[in-house]
């Protein structure tokens, strides 16, 4: 099974990375698939399926060492544990997915790096942010962090109506260090720590809410 990792950090934070090597009947078979979750599963096809499934396999290995309960989903959409007062979230590209789980206000991305993120900086940077990115001696690697933080706190908010330009904002960061903060600025004020990390197969990043 390739479960590249999994951690158990502070604040009681968790996450698991996968890499995405089976087929569906691999994760059918394993699976123990709620009425609900077979209904959703059987709306989707192709890659969107495999992804799903592996994502539910990925936390069922992640919440078995925490007893957690299945994954459904809010009154906005957003994925949530039943019967439980934690926080999770979800992310997957092409061949691994990852899941977050805490007390807190979490959310996570995970993305492989493309060039045409060039192309869609304007729809999700501000006019500061946009600045540190041409400041930076590797560009590319500047946005995929950006688009993953705000991903991360737009997933963590989560609910909808949200302009990542005007509501979502993400301090200056050094690539080396990993880590930055951001906040959600809408219906009053969130804060977060965002930690990040870019390795050839991927760019992983994740926001924590942090205590008031």
């Amino acid at each position: 099974m390739p479960l590249l990792e999994s951690r158990y950090l502070p604040e009681q934070v968790s996450l698991a990375i996968w890499k995405i090597e089976e087929d569906d009947q691999y994760f059918l078979r394993l699976l123990d698939l709620t009425k609900e979750e077979e209904e959703e599963v059987n709306t989707l096809k192709g890659r969107r399926k495999t992804e799903w499934l592996a994502s539910r396999w990925c936390w069922n290995a992640l919440a078995k060492d925490l007893d957690h309960g299945p994954i459904v989903k809010d009154e906005f959409g957003k994925p949530c544990i039943k019967n439980s007062n934690w926080h999770m979230s979800i992310s997957h590209t092409h061949e691994y997915t990852a899941v977050i789980t805490a007390p807190l206000l979490v959310g996570i991305d995970i993305q492989k790096k493309v060039e045409k993120i060039t192309r869609l900086a304007k729809k999700f940077l501000n006019d500061n942010e946009q600045e540190q990115v041409e400041l930076s001696a590797t560009p590319i690697d500047h946005l995929h962090v950006y688009w993953g933080a705000k991903e991360s706190l737009y997933k963590a908010w989560g609910r909808k109506s949200m302009d990542f330009k005007q509501n979502l904002f993400v301090r200056p960061f050094n690539l080396e260090l990993g880590t930055s903060k951001g906040t959600v600025e809408k219906e009053g004020l969130l804060e977060f720590d965002i930690r990040f990390e870019i390795n050839p197969a991927y760019v992983l990043v994740y926001a924590v809410e942090r205590h008031q």
